[in-house]
């Protein structure tokens, strides 16, 4: 990792999570424990994504996706690497994609099954300060 240190413009982590977006095609996961468990999953979580952010040159992306529904897998933890990690801010999903303009969520993706009839998922896209890469 340390020789691509600030080397891509875009870098998707789909992070390992509860699973909770799927529960909607697998009902029976609800009453099973959330896998590793959130006191494992969520430090993970965080350490994949600054691991990550490493490699996100200036005016790159890092998109941070998961499959949970859950605000400590997704906004929360968007909101802790950004206190920690000031070079990044957030890009709204309508900027980063205007395509995608149904999403529950202002500045995310969030898809809901209520809402949109599908599993549960979430990304955040993410800039290094500066401008964008050319496309």
């Amino acid at each position: 990792m340390k020789r691509h240190k600030g080397a891509f413009d875009r870098v998707l982590v789909d992070a390992p999570c509860s699973g909770t977006g799927t529960w909607r095609r697998n009902p029976d996961a609800r009453w099973r424990a959330l896998g590793p468990g959130l006191d494992n999953l969520l430090p993970l979580q965080a350490e994949i994504l600054a691991s990550a952010a490493r490699l996100v040159k200036p005016g790159g992306r890092l998109v941070y996706a998961t499959c949970s529904m859950l605000a400590e897998e997704n906004e929360e933890q968007v909101a802790a690497f950004l206190a920690a990690h000031p070079a990044f801010h957030v890009v709204p999903v309508r900027e980063a994609a205007p395509q995608l303009s149904f999403s529950a969520h202002p500045d995310h993706l969030a898809l809901t099954p209520a809402r949109h009839d599908t599993d549960g998922f979430f990304a955040a896209v993410l800039q290094r300060g500066g401008p964008p890469p050319a496309a």
